[in-house]
């Protein structure tokens, strides 16, 4: 792979060439497209950890896709440096390095569904447990069956941003294929007919079956390399890793942060956890003494790891640059770093004391009902229409009329087509956020009437 390439501003679904500006490059109106889609907007109401939360300090997929595109836009930049310095490329500048690896961070979580995880982990229980759900997927084959049974928040993400906002333009929001291509942390449809590829970016898809031409078109556009030949599976755009490695710095280290703020953890547990990956220079000169409150200490002690943790991956990358390119060096950042004990110590510790915490866990599951009920019910509704048409029942009609039309599709919502009905479906209920999902399954369920 060669970096000009890979750096293409070529807009997907515009045939249109890039437009030079002084005022904002093609990278920067990427992150400001994404800023102003209600897709990230309603991001401020999705689980990150803390489902439901009455704590508003408490991060929310928001504020984790601020903070990572924070983090992604420091190492981008970092790397672009000496990116250009090593290659002698024109044209570009750092900056537009760092842009890339902003928007794609922005963008990271924009296809989660309600719930967090749980969520994802709830559409395909439904596709494969539930009564009508396991009868309807199971008439799909291929790509378009799994999907469903794999359901995945990163390729619904893709769908977000290359068909669901704007739909009235061909490419969605008509992103840069090298934002797309970066966003892109698994290049791989669902399916590949059970052939087995090694290596993190192949352990998920990227996308669904009806966006496999465009993902395509981003892959040529920036030169990424197919890994068979049915085009189905490609190697990672190296700035995908960076992008990974923002995440994984941001989650790991603010998930100690607000499980110390909400009492999961005492301030010598985070003191333990954090000063070994802070550096020295977080204890010379005493600042951190100096600081009078527990909470003020753990602040400056995140700031500091993510520093410090931001130049090894910085490091990693370059050391391993001509791998990247070459499509042989397919591990995380993060696994390679000298701090990789230490960063994986905060994830076990999370997990034992933070993701398990009963206010979590019991939301999460209430999610998995929520989720799989309004499934459920919705499909089966929408199926009849489409089989009956007139002479559906009413209840059919009725509980149709909940599903916006975007999601029904002109000529596709009620045609024979059973992929595309449910893939639409699957998008409407994933981009709930954590509230109007309850909302809808409580009027749906009766739980909640108007009036009561």
């Amino acid at each position: 792979m060669q970096w000009p390439r890979l750096l293409s501003r070529k807009r997907l679904g515009c045939g249109e060439p890039p437009v030079a500006s002084a005022l904002r490059t093609d990278f920067q109106r990427d992150f400001d497209r994404i800023v102003f889609s209600s897709a990230f907007r309603r991001m401020q109401d999705k689980t990150q950890v803390f489902p439901l939360s009455r704590i508003d300090y408490v991060r929310t997929r928001l504020t984790h896709s601020l903070e990572a595109s924070s983090i992604g836009r420091s190492l981008g930049t970092l790397v672009g440096e000496q990116i250009i310095a090593r290659h002698g490329l024109t044209g570009v500048e750092a900056s537009d390095i760092g842009a890339i690896c902003a928007a794609a961070c922005l963008a990271h979580d924009i296809g989660n569904p309600p719930f967090g995880h749980s969520g994802e982990d709830a559409f395909r229980h439904w596709a494969a447990q539930a009564d009508y759900g396991t009868r309807r997927v199971g008439v799909l084959r291929g790509s378009e069956r799994e999907d469903f049974l794999s359901f995945e928040g990163n390729a619904q993400g893709f769908r977000i941003l290359s068909r669901l906002q704007n739909p009235g333009n061909r490419g969605g929001l008509q992103l840069t294929c090298a934002t797309l291509a970066a966003f892109t942390k698994y290049p791989r449809e669902s399916c590949l007919g059970g052939s087995r590829f090694d290596g993190v970016s192949a352990k998920k898809f990227g996308f669904t079956a009806q966006d496999a031409d465009f993902f395509r078109e981003v892959a040529e556009a920036t030169g990424l390399i197919s890994r068979d030949d049915n085009h189905a599976i490609w190697c990672r755009h190296p700035l995908a890793f960076l992008v990974e490695a923002a995440d994984d710095i941001s989650y790991r280290v603010v998930d100690i942060e607000d499980g110390f703020r909400l009492g999961y953890l005492d301030y010598s547990m985070a003191l333990e956890l954090l000063l070994p990956l802070a550096g020295e220079t977080a204890i010379k000169g005493g600042r951190l003494n100096r600081i009078h409150d527990d909470k003020g200490r753990v602040e400056f002690l995140r700031a500091k790891v993510i520093n410090e943790v931001i130049g090894q991956a910085m490091s990693c990358f370059l050391d391993n640059e001509a791998d990247l390119l070459a499509g042989r060096f397919d591990q995380p950042l993060m696994v390679n770093l000298p701090s990789r004990e230490a960063m994986d110590r905060l994830v076990d510790v999370a997990r034992k004391r933070i993701y398990c915490a009963p206010e979590v866990v019991e939301i999460q599951a209430a999610g998995f009902q929520v989720i799989g009920e309004l499934l459920e019910r919705l499909i089966q509704s929408l199926d009849n229409l489409a089989e009956q048409g007139d002479k559906a029942d009413s209840r059919s009609r009725m509980l149709a009329y909940l599903v916006p039309d975007q999601f029904k599709g002109a000529g596709d919502g009620f045609s024979g087509n059973h992929y595309l009905r449910l893939l639409q479906l699957t998008d409407y209920v994933s981009g709930m956020t954590d509230s109007y999902a309850v909302s809808i399954y409580k009027k749906l369920t009766g739980i909640s009437l108007p009036g009561g």
